[in-house]
């Protein structure tokens, strides 16, 4: 059981003086084990409001207004006619303006470039981490065989999409000049003579447009547009040594009774519920312990094929449990092949399938970290 009895004889000589040391179980009990465990990051999700457009304006033009007048325009002036003698006329241009000028405004709208924000949804961290090789370990205290790793974390961010204003929407204006017309007109040269006749004066109606209102410009404000992101943060700092009761021989490989279907690595119905007895079970009620899953096939069959198929058989045990909500980072998958036979019956000898069965073994241990 590698060594693991002896921490418990230990604990049951010394008692409650071993307890008292810095960095061991408080109030062991004798027969007990123990091993450390780290406490997990605890994050939780928070959301975040992002601009994605700014409020802006938009402006529009609303037309100029006019109303129609009738303007009445002499176009020949009263006179007098002589017998005799006519008057004589000659003919003369008048220039009259029938439109008014006005300013004209343009609009120049607002100009949006497509930019981009960065938003941080797991921020950088570090932790100190336990790693040890058990496996090698040459001293009775496992401790001698830990290394102490401060292990840092990239921050995870998302790019999420938004407009950035250059420029808000604003006018120019011009002047746009009115609307003239030429009459023609007579007017006497000569008087007439002699007899005078009275000729009256002609005249015309002329319709005109008057500005009662210019162009003016009217302003809208286009709100800004909001999303909500959620981000992870973190809620409660992790990387507290803790002490776990466990079975002693957990630590040991434990055959696990799973059966898989000949060369596959799907796990049968029944294995699921050996697994959930055995496996989920332990890990749920200690949920800071880490469990190394190994698989292991006969020697039958290639090497490259068994160490394959064991890995993925060991994968898919893991890949189980993930389903049901266990943490990756506390699981580990090996696939062994044919490497770690517990009988004879490597390649070349004959063996029963009954000796075979025996090496076609799914096994798990609890890592001490």
């Amino acid at each position: 059981m590698r060594n693991l009895l002896l921490p418990a004889l230990i604990f049951l000589f010394i008692g409650n003086k071993l307890s008292a040391q810095n960095g061991l179980p408080q109030n062991p009990e004798p027969g007990k084990c123990y091993i450390r465990c780290i406490t997990e990051d605890k994050w939780k999700d928070q959301t975040k409001k992002v601009m994605i457009r700014p409020a802006h304006k938009k402006l529009a033009v609303v037309p100029a207004e006019y109303k129609e007048v009738d303007d009445t325009v002499m176009v020949k002036a009263p006179t007098k006619r002589f017998e005799y003698v006519p008057a004589v006329y000659k003919t003369v241009v008048d220039t009259i303006q029938v439109v008014e000028p006005y300013n004209k405004i343009n609009v120049v709208p607002a100009k949006l470039r497509v930019s981009s924000e960065d938003v941080v949804y797991q921020p950088a961290y570090a932790r100190f981490e336990w790693k040890s090789d058990i496996e090698n370990c040459k001293s009775n205290d496992p401790r001698d065989c830990m290394v102490l790793c401060y292990v840092e974390y990239p921050e995870q961010k998302s790019p999420i999409p938004t407009q950035v204003l250059d420029a808000d929407a604003s006018t120019t204006s011009e002047p746009v000049s009115g609307k003239v017309i030429t009459i023609e007109r007579q007017v006497v040269a000569t008087p007439p003579q002699v007899r005078e006749i009275e000729i009256p004066a002609e005249y015309e109606v002329v319709k005109r447009k008057v500005l009662i209102k210019d162009e003016s410009v009217e302003e809208v404000v286009v709100e800004a547009i909001y999303r909500n992101e959620t981000v992870r943060v973190l809620e409660e700092k992790g990387g507290m040594e803790v002490w776990e009761e466990i079975e002693c021989n957990l630590t040991d490989p434990n055959v696990l009774p799973i059966f898989y279907e000949l060369g596959s690595a799907r796990i049968t119905p029944e294995s699921r519920k050996i697994i959930d007895e055995k496996l989920y079970k332990l890990m749920t009620e200690k949920p800071l312990i880490r469990i190394e899953i190994n698989a292991h096939t006969d020697s039958r069959g290639s090497e490259e094929f068994n160490l394959d198929l064991s890995q993925r058989r060991a994968q898919a045990v893991v890949n189980y449990l993930v389903s049901k909500g266990i943490k990756s980072n506390r699981l580990i998958a090996r696939g062994y092949g044919e490497a770690k036979l517990i009988n004879e019956c490597s390649d070349g000898v004959e063996c029963t399938e009954e000796q075979h069965a025996k090496n076609r073994r799914t096994e798990f241990r609890v890592l001490t970290n």
